[in-house]
């Protein structure tokens, strides 16, 4: 990236980004909190991919996604991707065209509007200090959603500094049990645009590679783990 398009970047990011990104935050929480209550939370979901266009319209950041022919957007998955950024999550909702339910850790329920407005949407909490609670929560949360409804886990269980870590086994768990489709995706970039722990914003594009769905049938503990080093793999090799 040209350098003086970087220095000209940064009062524009802290001037106009950065309050814009609260502004839209509380203003598009507190819709999703009046239709989420009246509605469902498929309704509101719309308002979520708004709240998701408009953040990266601001900060000047581009989705670009290959194997879009590899998923159905009305279908359910559960989508299983790395995690470099909190970028990541804007792209996500607001450029794939599903309908995504998150699994957080339960502290974010505290922050005020976003808590309550995550709630309505239908996103599932998880206190990760206590594994079988947090089972029991996405297991309780199963019953809930709709049939166009996908469930999204950064399966590496935390933000990735370096190489992909080893994933966690809830979200296959999840959908052996469930009956849904694992969707692996690729998220690349997204560490360049806003670096872990930063407030380094940059713009830039972020490219989400979605592969083949794969089946998780019943199977054996061994099974469960090939199936999780299938996936694994598939994500890692488009990093």
């Amino acid at each position: 990236m040209n350098a003086l398009f970087k220095i000209a970047y940064q009062p524009y990011k802290w001037i106009i980004v950065i309050p814009a990104m609260f502004l839209n935050t509380l203003v598009m929480g507190l819709i999703c909190i009046v239709v989420g209550a009246v509605f469902n939370p498929d309704k509101a979901d719309a308002l979520a991919v708004t709240w998701a266009r408009i953040f990266c319209a601001i900060a000047l950041i581009r989705a670009r996604i290959q194997g879009r022919k590899n998923y159905n957007p009305k279908s359910s998955y559960v989508v299983v991707a790395n995690h470099k950024s909190m970028v990541d999550i804007p792209v996500l909702h607001g450029f794939t065209g599903l309908t995504i339910k998150w699994v957080m850790k339960a502290e974010l329920k505290k922050i005020p509007v976003f808590g309550t407005a995550c709630t309505l949407l239908g996103c599932i909490y998880v206190d990760r200090s206590n594994g079988q609670s947090a089972v029991e929560s996405i297991d309780a949360a199963k019953n809930k959603l709709s049939d166009k409804a996908s469930i999204l886990f950064f399966a590496e269980g935390t933000r990735s500094r370096g190489e992909l870590l080893p994933f966690k086994k809830g979200a296959f768990v999840f959908a052996m049990n469930s009956g849904l489709p694992v969707l692996p995706v690729t998220i690349k970039n997204s560490e360049h645009i806003l670096p872990s722990d930063t407030l380094d914003l940059m713009p830039g594009t972020v490219d989400l590679i979605i592969h083949p769905p794969v089946h998780i049938p019943n199977c054996t503990r061994a099974e469960l783990n090939e199936k999780i080093d299938q996936i694994h793999r598939a994500v890692a090799s488009a990093l």
